[in-house]
């Protein structure tokens, strides 16, 4: 009789236990669950605070390209292209009279005075420290990816020979401090008698660009102009391989450190690279990982990953195998930004870190040809530039992970890292890149970079 009171009683134990056991696998997930809404409130509600639109000034941050090329049978003479997106002018001359939102081939006609005299005040062209006074030719318009530009044919005269050139560059700046000028130069080497002639027929094609159908031994030089370096001056002497590679190196750093969207993807895909996610479900949490070993290889798989898809797309575009619409391109990238952040505080995109650095990587590869095809390298070198400006742009990725991963790996024990760093960083670059998918994909001024 007492074995049987004793055998009962803990029976009602066990159940006691497993009825506890229970309830608090329930606390957790309704923990969890909490914490997860939470998050996502606190998601919505940063991004409404960043969201301030000024919808009757929108616009987003904009590049103008200006081509010129020193005449290859009179060497004080120059011949230019410079194409300016009509969304940019009309902020400053108001080219929508009708205020229908749609501009016109009539309304841009009806000021193109006006047009010439903004573009003659932003641009100034020196040779031997002598001003080159310059004239608009002809007026036209041309459709790039991300709109419509009103397009000048320039034309220069120097005192001298053109030997170097100083140029200075204003455009926008003082109403867009991100607008920046991308330039082309192009210095003959004395043989191109017929480069001329080849350059006026195609007025009909004003897309057409001045060093795209350069013969090889032209010197073309590029080079970007944003608001806190104005004046640059360039030399005609010979340009090696390795200047010109130098060069597009350089440009590929400039885009990555100018790029926030493309940094904070990488930020985003980063921060767990020293963490590994375990559990299923709603249990899944992100833990420290063992050792620098297993954060290295993280690190590398998505580095590496996020290096070859980009590859890819880069070329195709840069070599016109394959244009998508800039607006399409950079929604793409920002929507790549919220997912793959709202992913480190809501799992829901593959395990594999590098698959996922992988399949964003095509859609950030379209945006970065986009310099290389607005530039219109010259096809000599267009390869050349393809290398360089990889090279670039994986400069600035090392930089990053340099500064990033050791800082990520000695706090990794903390409670700070997966709370602080991990989610609510994310939470925070979610919120930025909402702000960027509604502007991009509406069009709109959102957010103030």
């Amino acid at each position: 009789m007492m074995a049987k009171i004793v055998m009962v009683a803990e029976i009602t134990h066990i159940q006691r236990n497993e009825n506890h056991l229970r309830a608090c696998h329930g606390h957790r997930q309704f923990a969890a669950n909490r914490s997860m809404l939470m998050t996502v409130l606190l998601a919505i509600a940063m991004s409404l605070l960043c969201l301030v639109p000024k919808l009757s000034d929108a616009h987003k941050a904009s590049d103008s390209y200006l081509s010129l090329a020193v005449d290859s049978q009179d060497h004080t003479k120059i011949n230019g292209q410079w194409d300016i997106a009509l969304r940019d002018l009309d902020l400053v001359m108001a080219l929508d009279q009708n205020g229908d939102g749609v501009i016109d081939w009539g309304e841009v006609r009806a000021r193109h005075a006006d047009i010439a005299a903004y573009a003659t005040r932003s641009l100034q062209l020196k040779s031997d420290n002598a001003i080159c006074p310059w004239q608009v030719t002809e007026h036209l318009i041309d459709r790039h990816t991300d709109g419509a530009y009103a397009v000048m044919k320039l034309r220069a005269v120097c005192p001298s020979a053109v030997d170097a050139l100083t140029v200075h560059y204003s455009l926008l700046f003082d109403v867009d401090a991100q607008h920046r000028g991308l330039l082309k130069l192009v210095f003959p080497d004395g043989k191109q008698e017929e480069h001329g002639q080849e350059n006026s027929e195609k007025v009909e094609t004003p897309a057409a660009d001045l060093a795209r159908d350069e013969p090889a031994s032209s010197n073309t030089i590029s080079a970007v102009f944003p608001a806190d370096n104005a004046t640059q001056t360039f030399a005609d002497s010979h340009i090696s391989i390795g200047s010109q590679l130098a060069t597009y190196i350089a440009d590929g750093i400039k885009h990555i450190a100018i790029g926030f969207d493309h940094i904070l993807f990488l930020v985003v895909l980063l921060l767990p690279a020293v963490l590994v996610r375990e559990g299923v479900g709603n249990d899944r949490r992100w833990v420290p990982v063992a050792g620098m070993n297993t954060a290295f290889w993280n690190v590398l798989k998505i580095v590496t990953a996020f290096t070859i898809a980009h590859s890819i797309t880069l070329s195709l575009a840069a070599l016109d195998v394959v244009r998508l619409p800039s607006r399409l391109v950079e929604s793409l990238i920002a929507a790549s930004v919220l997912a793959t952040a709202l992913d480190n505080v809501w799992p829901f995109l593959p395990r594999k870190r590098w698959l996922v650095a992988f399949a964003f990587g095509l859609v950030h590869g379209f945006g970065f040809a986009s310099v290389l095809a607005d530039l219109n390298l010259p096809n000599s070198s267009l390869l050349l530039s393809l290398l360089g400006f990889n090279i670039g742009v994986e400069i600035g990725q090392v930089a990053l992970v340099v500064v990033m991963i050791p800082l990520a790996y000695v706090t990794r024990n903390t409670k700070l890292y997966p709370q602080v760093a991990l989610r609510a960083g994310s939470v925070v670059i979610a919120s930025i890149s909402v702000g960027w998918l509604l502007e991009r994909s509406l069009n709109l001024q959102l957010m103030p970079f």
